[in-house]
């Protein structure tokens, strides 16, 4: 993951944000203190990216990688509109509590940004029942071109996605976070909606962390920097997260990334092992290397 790496992560300060009031708001208003769902993986299963971490003669490893982690962000649906086929191929090679996190292709996204796509979203959502219960939260990643005078598109985007696939967004141009009526109007829709505000925790965008929950379910793309300050960033993210599920969250879906990947399964190890001591949880722990 390229997106938001700098050259000298050591001048970056990593400290989160404070949580917006809003986040307050969603998560006071159901149970604290229990987990729904709890997901945590990497964004890649190939050995060309995740070097040492699949032992020698691995054939399958997608099914090995779902005896390590319970989920995956399924980055290959954004490059190409699979067939129903394919993603039953992939839910037929993973265990059974694994899930499937899936990215909106980018035709949909980049190319249409999200106007005249009725057919598209129909048999992108119907192609992903091939992956039946593993199918976990959607996210849609819009260009960093799609800009606040485009947010009327969302609502009608919105409207006709099916309520029965959780969806959630990532919006990236600068111009989203610096003024508070934009802000405020982009939540709007997003509550009305019930979609989900996604977080990019990334060294160079930091304007990304905008710790606005408007559902309580937090999914996460944290971009590590291969650096040494990737583990106390994590440890940071353990603090805010007991926060939150002290006040109510219900769902974590947290993807670690790295600018060199085959770092990622490790960090993710260390990630899980001290989730698992603070919250008591039973992760299976990935084997590194």
């Amino acid at each position: 993951m390229k997106f938001g790496k700098v050259e000298h992560p050591e001048q970056i300060d990593f400290s989160l944000p404070p949580n917006q009031e809003q986040t307050h708001n969603i998560l006071h208003k159901v149970e604290p203190e229990t987990w729904e769902d709890v997901r945590i993986g990497c964004a890649k299963w190939n050995k060309k990216d995740l070097k040492n971490f699949y032992p020698r003669g691995t054939k399958e490893e997608l099914t090995y990688y779902s005896t390590q982690f319970n989920s995956i962000e399924l980055n290959a649906s954004f490059y190409r509109m699979w067939p129903n086929e394919q993603f039953q191929k992939w839910e037929e090679k993973t265990i059974e509590n694994f899930k499937f996190f899936p990215k909106v292709p980018r035709l949909i996204s980049h190319l249409k940004r999200l106007q005249d796509c009725d057919e598209l979203v129909t048999d992108f959502t119907a192609n992903l029942m091939g992956l039946h219960h593993k199918l976990g939260m959607v996210f849609l990643q819009m260009p960093d071109n799609f800009l606040p005078k485009d947010m009327d598109r969302l609502a009608p985007f919105f409207e006709k996605w099916p309520k029965e696939i959780p969806l959630s967004i990532e919006v990236r141009n600068e111009n989203w976070f610096k003024d508070k009526k934009i802000e405020d109007d982009f939540n709007a829709i997003l509550l009305k909606y019930n979609i989900t505000n996604l977080i990019t925790d990334s060294a160079g965008r930091r304007d990304l962390l905008h710790m606005r929950l408007t559902t309580p379910t937090a999914f996460i793309r944290y971009n590590g920097a291969n650096h040494p300050s990737d583990y106390t960033r994590l440890d940071d993210w353990l603090d805010r997260i007991e926060d939150w599920y002290t006040h109510g969250l219900k769902n974590l879906y947290f993807f670690i990334h790295q600018n060199v990947e085959e770092s990622s399964p490790l960090l993710s190890a260390y990630f899980i092992e001290k989730f698992n001591e603070r919250f008591s949880t039973k992760i299976s722990i990935p084997k590194t290397l």
